[in-house]
């Protein structure tokens, strides 16, 4: 091996050669795989190339750079050098310059203007550019256009590399170091240098801890000004994505911002100093203070529009004494005839009001007739407009009166078979296309006449912005919900305000019809939203059961509930194990890698693929934990895994797994498998908008720290035919106990009871994303009981 070049670092490893060819390119997060004809080395290596792994933007082939690294023996593709950083070889004498100016890579510089650079700058002229691109304008033979063009050429194909390095000695991995890069480009370190807090707000992955590490780096610390407005942002941002919350009070984000700051051992910042710096936000419109309570702008736009919206809907009249009583009540008298169903007191009201008003909530628990009155209105609506249900009855241009919609994929789902109608996500309805935002807004309107929101308290306040924004003049509105279900996973609580301001026609339905048939789940449901849990609750029914157990024997008592199951006929999509926390020996991460061996274990032939420390297999049940809007896929669907391609079989030379979301076919490369997750245990809140035939529920003392009553609810009713609960009475009866402390802040039902004072400001708000749920289950199996899954 020859001696390495002084410039090399001793401990530093690397590998310097020629790029024979670039295997992929991922143009998105900018992975890349190369192969390498190696030059120089101070690794052990036994090969003349090797293949090279890292985060770069397109390099080119023919061209010698150098890696930094570790060496790493896959155990699938052999010896790769992970790269950290890297840089591109320039050539080292004049007749190289001259050589490497006058490529291809750099248009419109012939060999004499090269001649003529190199002539005046010398054999470091590169380097000399890159620092000082007005150097050039010295230069007699290169006019202003190609002194742009060659200083813009050599930044795209020299500066990333001293970015790189640069950002690796800030301390940031190759990833993160590609999405700062990404995120400002050629400007990368002077948006750093001139203020490191930005990283705050343009970079997913780095928060404030992270950027302050920095800003101490370079100097720009203590009661610097961008630094305090830094830690503002961060904590109003966590705090409302965290915790929900549409607003904080300024003496809230005053001292939990002040908190922040002095966690480091820096000079204690003062409060009369974040003070001021609120202010200054609230001048540049960081912020917006409104009595006492500071927003995040897309938060008090999104709030503001969505009263406004509201209050339009609820101002039109046309719909009140549309039909008289009587026509109505004969109306619903032969649709009674013909469904063979014969509708409570509660529920004609229910219908009644929702015919006759712009805009109806309707809410009542699991099992009290939500879903019998929406088909009640959707087949009345009909009868009394005179419309079709069938869609065949209307031309391909025309629109169909009825829309039904709910915030996920499965709710949807359940509406559709209920109705016998089409049923979509918002997202869907709204046509969002993920970074450009929703097609249908204010100016483009959807198209309808009658428009039912199923499961509004998952609604959060962002996608209730976006929904009662699109909505044409004239259309009614129904929202459906529980509301002593969990709130939306994002900021706000649509249903419990509009509930609480009394300003929107409201009908609660009480009576449980469902218990009347037996359903002891809803009972209990019922019970626990009275904070009560009933004396019977270890004695066992026909459709649930409690087993006593602590946290160290849930595996094995959840293993010999679930083989029992699928002993009598069950399947994996009929059983849903839900659990409160993803870590500890009763958590999801550990019950799920148990069920996979009990639903999907590993057989001759049957494909599987490694990425950490799980184990995929075709066959599994997996969940998508990101928005993937242009392949049709969202936070919280569930899939099955369908095909597994290793690298070899394949042209792109890559690992792939395929995952069906109900028969919708989606491709990940083994770069992307972080994306999904299995789904034989999931989260509750992952859960809402679902039901599945069998729910087995763990409850035990370690979960602490996430037991509430409206969890434990919310579990319990995704249950549609048998719930088995295992673990400890104790852990049950204090969730129940422990009401949700989080009280959301939100101004919604405040100021749609101040309605009056509102204003319709103009401003642009932020698109967000949103997790959901979208598959079902196969329902059947009826003359069992959860004492047959555990014999």
């Amino acid at each position: 091996m020859q001696e390495k070049a002084d410039l090399f670092n001793e401990k530093e490893r690397f590998v310097k050669g020629l790029i024979k060819v670039v295997i992929f390119h991922n143009e998105q997060n900018l992975y890349s795989v190369l192969k390498v004809r190696v030059q120089e080395t101070n690794e052990q290596l036994e090969e003349k190339e090797i293949t090279v792994t890292g985060y770069f933007p397109l390099l080119h082939e023919d061209e010698t750079y150098t890696f930094f690294g570790t060496l790493s023996n896959h155990p699938k593709f052999g010896w790769q050098f992970q790269t950290e950083h890297f840089r591109k070889e320039l050539p080292q004498t004049k007749e190289g310059v001259i050589q490497y100016l006058s490529s291809d890579l750099f248009k419109g510089i012939g060999k004499k203007t090269a001649e003529a650079i190199v002539e005046k700058l010398g054999e470091s002229a590169i380097s000399k550019i890159l620092q000082n691109p007005a150097i050039l304008d010295n230069i007699p033979k290169v006019n202003k256009e190609k002194a742009t063009q060659l200083a813009e050429a050599l930044i795209e194909h020299q500066g990333i590399e001293q970015i790189m390095i640069s950002l690796n000695q800030f301390g940031f991995g190759p990833q993160l170091a590609m999405k700062i890069y990404q995120a400002y480009q050629e400007e990368t370190l002077n948006v750093i240098q001139k203020n490191p807090y930005q990283l705050v707000h343009d970079v997913e992955g780095i928060g404030f801890v992270r950027a302050d590490e920095l800003g101490q780096q370079l100097g720009i610390s203590g009661s610097h000004s961008e630094r305090i407005k830094a830690a503002c942002s961060y904590t109003i941002e966590q705090m409302c994505l965290q915790e929900g919350h549409v607003f904080l009070t300024v003496e809230q984000l005053l001292l939990k911002t002040k908190a922040l700051l002095n966690q480091s051992k820096q000079e204690a910042i003062s409060e009369t100093s974040i003070s001021t710096e609120i202010i200054a936000m609230a001048e540049e419109k960081r912020l917006i203070i409104e009595d006492n309570r500071a927003y995040l702008p897309t938060l008090f736009y999104a709030e503001q529009k969505l009263t406004v919206n509201i209050l339009r809907v609820l101002q039109q009249t046309e719909y009140l004494d549309l039909f008289p009583e009587s026509e109505f009540l004969l109306s619903l008298g032969k649709l009674e005839e013909r469904t063979n169903v014969q509708y409570a007191p509660s529920q004609k009201e229910a219908i009644q009001k929702a015919l006759m008003s712009p805009m109806l909530l309707l809410t009542g628990g699991p099992g009290t007739g939500k879903t019998t009155v929406i088909k009640g209105i959707v087949e009345l609506y009909a009868d009394l407009h005179g419309c079709s249900l069938d869609h065949n009855d209307y031309k391909k241009e025309e629109p169909f009166p009825i829309l039904l919609v709910a915030p996920t994929g499965r709710a949807a789902k359940r509406m559709s078979e209920a109705t016998g109608l089409p049923a979509v996500t918002i997202h869907r309805l709204l046509k969002w296309n993920g970074a450009n935002g929703f097609e249908h807004d204010e100016d483009q309107p959807i198209s309808g006449k009658l428009l039912i929101v199923d499961e509004v308290s998952m609604v959060d306040i962002w996608i209730a912005n976006q929904l009662f924004r699109a909505l044409p003049e004239g259309m009614q509105v129904i929202c459906v919900g529980d509301e002593d279900q969990l709130p939306s996973v994002g900021p706000g609580q649509v249903l419990r305000d509009l509930l609480a301001s009394d300003v929107v026609p409201t009908v609660r339905l009480t009576d449980i019809y469902r218990q009347a048939e037996g359903s002891s789940i809803i009972e209990l449901a019922h019970e626990i939203k009275k904070g009560q849990l009933p004396a019977n609750i270890s004695s066992p029914t026909s459709d649930r059961s409690f087993i006593q157990c602590n946290g160290a024997q849930m595996g094995g008592v959840v293993e010999k509930v679930i083989k029992n199951a699928l002993g009598k006929g069950f399947t994996a999509r009929d059983i849903q194990v839900l659990a409160p926390m993803y870590r500890g020996a009763a958590g999801i991460d550990q019950l799920n890698g148990l069920l996979q061996t009990i639903f999907n274990p590993a057989t001759q032939g049957k494909r599987e693929m490694k990425f950490g420390d799980v184990t995929y297999r075709n066959g599994d049940k997996v969940l998508q934990l990101v928005n993937q809007p242009e392949s049709n896929v969202f936070n919280g669907d569930i899939g099955e895994v369908v095909s597994i391609f290793y690298a070899k079989e394949n042209t792109e030379k890559e690992d792939m797994i395929v995952i069906s979301f109900d028969g919708n076919e989606v491709t990940y490369t083994k770069r992307d498998f972080n994306q999904f997750t299995h789904a034989f245990c999931c989260s509750i809140h992952k859960s809402q908008g679902s039901e599945f035939p069998i729910v087995v529920l763990p409850i035990v003392k370690g979960y602490y720290r996430m037991l509430r009553r409206n969890l434990i609810y919310t579990a319990i009713t995704r249950s549609k035919q048998f719930l088995i609960l295992c673990g400890e009475k104790e852990a049950l009866e204090w969730g129940i106990s422990n009401q949700d402390s989080s009280n959301r802040q939100t101004s919604l039902t405040m100021k749609l009871q101040g309605s009056n004072e509102l204003k319709n400001e103009e401003e642009d708000e932020l698109q967000k994303e949103l997790p959901f749920s979208i598959h079902d289950a196969n329902i059947g199996m009826e003359n069992l009981t959860p004492y047959d899954f555990m014999e």
